[in-house]
């Protein structure tokens, strides 16, 4: 899974042009001078998590572009989002331009630490107590990959500590300013409420779905989680800890199956099969290499939408890294097949449970019988045993993410005191995963402004479009030319204009919801 790095938006919109602010900041200029800040920030994150840089430096972009980050921009677009007819192009430009803007002046506030926070994880190294040290941007690659329980156990004590000490402190306090800031701007009552206004996600209904979803699954996940613990760590139930679950979602015994060398070429022929071109005519930038400083966490980075999309991998190994190409692709040809004449708002920002539905659509066929024996090594004899470590993957981070949603909605709504969270984080993670979590976790495992909420609607999305794909160009859509051009006349192309819901009664008037979800799991397990 990814993120689409740190910034303070990804979109734009359209209508009233030629309204002004009191000092004459007219909508044109501020979608204009908009594009231009998004995509040198957008650069600066790419260059830095890439491992391209040692630092990123945010501070001298946000100073230059001041004037459509400050109080005059924020109410001309408060003005337009007030005055417009809900319902209307023009609301939804205005509220796309909205939720940029709260965005962007949040992080412009929290710039110097989130400096200072790239520099931590790009600098840092983990030192065990034998004296090893291990680079702190390895060491998630690390935990998977290691076979010896003991020393899983010990590099993530380490890491905890060092986390707990200097890392969770500035995660607070970002969290802290994220959360008064956006409160001042009055919007709504509170940061969760305005979370609604801006974003059009029914956040507390998502939350009501994702406890009932974890009360659905709960016997499912009991059923396959003790064999597959048992057959690839030998260790009981009861002892797992969250570094377990890196080293179980591994999976190192299907790695003949999706071998490093041609896996970028093989998934690139399948794109090519199915009508579009995979490099967008030069506009994807693929970095899927080793570099010593690149972040772990794989991620896309559209520094120009359309013209300049990069694609982050750094390789774990195995079937991770085929899924994780796949991924990050969607959202590489959904940002680079973006219409380019749609205003900045829809090319920017927006629902990003959009182009994270494209990204799962597209690494969700790593859970299709037919495209794995097509374009993997695996044969028909070891696919039902891949299927089910498959569906213990998916389950886990769909319950992973459920309880996630849960526990942010309650640390951005201020009822919760920050010296109860970390203790209410551990069990509300274990709880739905089984795996045991550290305290220490619990203000870096914090996606910012409620992103858990855009994956788990990307999940009920993806399977809308993946049903809908299957109804008009039959089960092996992924391979026929006629659905590729579909895919991005249809979709990709409109950027982000509509709500992820919006999109799933369009394309196939089914509303976004767990049930389809909860039966793939089902036929994955049968």
């Amino acid at each position: 899974m990814t993120e689409l790095g740190g910034r303070g938006s990804i979109a734009g919109g359209s209508g009233g042009a030629g309204l002004a602010g009191p000092a004459g900041l007219t909508l044109e200029r501020l979608r204009r001078d908009g594009q231009s800040f998004m995509q040198e920030v957008s650069l600066e994150y790419y260059s830095a998590q890439a491992g391209l840089k040692p630092e990123a430096e945010l501070q001298p972009i946000y100073a230059r572009h001041a004037r459509i980050l400050g109080a005059e921009a924020l109410e001309l677009v408060r003005g337009e989002f007030l005055a417009s007819a809900p319902g209307t192009e023009e609301h939804r430009s205005a509220r796309l331009l909205l939720e940029w803007q709260v965005e962007s002046q949040a992080s412009r506030i929290q710039a110097a630490l989130e400096e200072r926070e790239i520099a931590w994880e790009a600098s840092t190294v983990v030192t065990l107590p034998d004296g090893r040290t291990v680079p702190y941007q390895r060491v998630a690659i690390e935990l998977a990959n290691l076979r010896d329980r003991k020393e899983r156990l010990t590099l993530d004590r380490a890491r905890a500590a060092i986390v707990e000490r200097e890392l969770a402190p500035l995660r607070r306090e970002r969290l802290q300013r994220e959360r008064d800031f956006v409160e001042s701007v009055g919007v709504a009552g509170d940061y969760n409420a305005t979370f609604v206004a801006l974003s059009g996600v029914p956040l507390g209904d998502l939350v009501t779905a994702c406890r009932q979803f974890l009360v659905d699954t709960q016997a499912i996940w009991d059923d396959i989680l003790p064999d597959a613990v048992r057959h690839s760590l030998g260790i009981p139930v009861a002892e797992l800890t969250r570094a377990d679950a890196l080293a179980l979602m591994r999976a190192p015994e299907f790695d003949q199956y999706f071998p490093g060398g041609p896996m970028q070429e093989t998934v690139r022929g399948q794109v090519r099969s199915m009508g579009i071109d995979p490099d967008a005519n030069g506009r994807i930038h693929y970095d899927t290499g080793e570099r010593e400083g690149k972040r772990a966490r794989a991620f896309c980075s559209p520094v120009r939408v359309p013209e300049d999309v990069y694609l982050v991998l750094r390789p774990h190994g195995g079937q991770t890294d085929w899924q994780t190409l796949l991924h990050e692709l969607g959202h590489a040809l959904h940002f680079a097949y973006t219409r380019p004449d749609l205003p900045f708002e829809f090319r920017w920002v927006g629902d990003n449970s959009v182009t994270e539905g494209y990204a799962m659509l597209f690494d969700h066929l790593m859970q299709n019988p037919r495209w794995l024996l097509r374009y993997t090594g695996l044969t028909k004899r070891e696919l039902p045993e891949f299927l089910r470590a498959a569906a213990l993957e998916e389950l886990q981070f769909l319950r992973r993410y459920c309880a996630k949603l849960i526990y942010e909605e309650q640390l951005y709504s201020g009822r919760v005191p920050w010296e109860a969270l970390p203790d209410l984080y551990v069990e509300t993670l274990s709880s739905a995963t089984t795996f045991r979590y550290r305290t220490a976790d619990a203000f870096v495992d914090v996606d910012p402004r409620f992103y858990a909420s855009r994956y788990l609607r990307a999940w009920q999305l993806q399977a809308v479009l993946a049903q809908a794909l299957t109804d008009r160009y039959d089960e092996d859509w992924f391979r026929n030319p006629r659905a590729g051009p579909w895919l991005v006349g249809q979709l990709f192309g409109e950027g982000q204009r509509e709500l992820g819901d919006e999109l799933a009664a369009r394309v196939s008037g089914a509303p976004l919801s767990f049930a389809p979800v909860l039966a793939a799991v089902e036929r994955l397990v049968s």
